[in-house]
């Protein structure tokens, strides 16, 4: 894995040992040598990772990460603090400050590497979402918002660790904030891990009776607990269980003896990031209703109507089942907006909507095609069937008025012509059928309007 590395560091001796090392795995090394420099640096060149130095003069290293977790254009950017400051009070402020983890120096270089790998990974994804929720407000299909909510609720824990003076801290640092639930074996740990809908998982890599890296490996294996961060805790000095650790996707760490205020802010740090990963995917998701489904009536739109079609004409090719297609068109429907308002129109739409979709199958598909033409997708679907079901919903649009106002109880009589159409064969497209059944509404219209025609009967 290559990667763009930001390095700030005052000493230039400093920048050429981190460079030579960085380059030699095949990282694109960028430097700056002062806060101001760094801020640019990150803004111009976006980096994936930037490795900061803590001990510089004018702005130190924690003022350059707090500014660059301000700004929208870099807030995103992991941050490694590195300085020969080792206390725990240094750490947690880094960790306050935004910083992502805080390395000592002597830098191990296989804990460096593994470290850089790992948050690199995770940016990647957080960088996907973050693509697609821009080209979803682009096209107006997503709303910018704020982030203020991310750490409002309090986090879902789950811990196991079976060291009793351990556990014990970790509870009482974190339930004051948190909701925790403590696993006492390994089966109980993925039953309450795959139904929990947990924030965070903490999990010793220094069990008795388990293996904690194997737990951490299925854990990212199951689908339910694949996108959940991890908090390992290790011994101080066993480098090489954290390395692999690091490499099979734990998100975070945590040194024995723990220190409480670390573990607050290591905690919310992640807690913080599970929930701007999925704020951006529920955004994504949003996004692809919208795009497939129509605002008015809430049924799918034309555009997922076509796909949806394409593929099932193409399966009925291969299977020899057929597809039946209505299109249906409110009777005088202009008159309804001309005469009544538009707000009324639209409540007829709605209810005309509801009306078809209760009526159909669940293996239906009903769309707005536009306007006030509907379209029902039956797969798998004779012809006697089709207009049995079509005459059913030409009954139901017809036996119960259409309420235009419901505080002045304004109703209007509403009635509807259908088309129909069914797949012909191995070169039948979906374009073919839909223009079919357009000729059977047309006939439908033609012979005077609430009823339902077939395209050549």
């Amino acid at each position: 894995m290559t990667a763009r590395v930001l390095i700030v560091d005052d000493v230039p001796a400093n920048l050429k040992l981190l460079d030579a090392k960085l380059t030699a795995e095949y990282f694109d090394v960028f430097k700056a040598s002062s806060g101001p420099e760094a801020l640019d640096a990150a803004r111009e060149q976006q980096p994936d990772i930037i490795l900061l130095d803590v001990m510089m003069p004018g702005m130190d290293g924690f003022e350059v990460c707090r500014r660059l977790k301000a700004m929208p254009e870099t807030e995103h950017i992991p941050v490694v603090m590195v300085t020969a400051l080792d206390q725990p009070k240094d750490r947690v402020q880094g960790l306050e400050a935004g910083a992502d983890d805080f390395l000592t120096k002597p830098l191990n270089d296989l804990a460096l590497f593994a470290r850089v790998k790992s948050l690199v990974r995770l940016k990647m994804v957080t960088d996907e979402l973050r693509m697609r929720e821009a080209t979803g407000q682009r096209i107006g299909a997503l709303t910018v918002g704020g982030d203020n909510f991310l750490m409002k609720e309090p986090g879902r824990i789950l811990v196991i660790d079976d060291r009793p003076t351990s556990l014990k801290r970790i509870t009482e640092t974190l339930s004051s904030e948190h909701t925790l639930t403590v696993a006492e074996s390994q089966d109980e740990l993925f039953e309450l891990a795959t139904q929990g809908n947990f924030d965070l998982l903490i999990v010793s890599l220094t069990l008795q009776e388990y293996d904690g890296l194997r737990l951490c490996s299925q854990l990212r294996s199951l689908e339910a607990t694949r996108q959940t961060p991890i908090l390992a805790i290790v011994e101080d000095g066993d480098t090489s269980r954290l390395v692999r650790a690091l490499d099979m996707g734990v998100n975070d760490y945590l040194v024995r003896p723990m220190e409480r205020n670390e573990l607050v802010a290591r905690a919310r740090s992640q807690l913080r990031r599970k929930r701007y990963q999925d704020y951006l995917r529920d955004k994504f998701q949003q996004g692809l209703e919208l795009a497939i489904t129509d605002g008015l009536t809430g049924l799918y739109n034309r555009r997922y109507m076509e796909g949806h079609l394409s593929t099932l004409v193409a399966d009925g090719v291969k299977t020899g089942k057929s597809v039946a297609l209505l299109i249906f068109d409110i009777d005088y429907f202009k008159p309804v907006n001309d005469t009544y308002g538009h707000a009324a129109g639209d409540a007829v739409l709605k209810q005309f909507a509801t009306r078809i979709a209760q009526n159909v199958r669940g293996i239906d598909l009903t769309c707005r095609l536009g306007g006030e033409e509907f379209v029902v997708v039956m797969p798998d679907t004779d012809l006697a069937y089709a207009m049995m079901v079509a005459e059913r919903l030409r009954l139901r649009v017809a036996s119960e008025p259409f309420v235009l106002n419901a505080e002045t109880g304004q109703t209007l009589e509403i009635t509807v012509s259908i088309g129909i159409a069914m797949t012909e064969g191995s070169h039948d497209t979906a374009s073919k059928l839909l223009e079919r059944a357009d000729q059977g509404l047309y006939r439908a219209k033609r012979d005077g309007r609430n009823r339902v025609a077939a395209e050549a009967a």
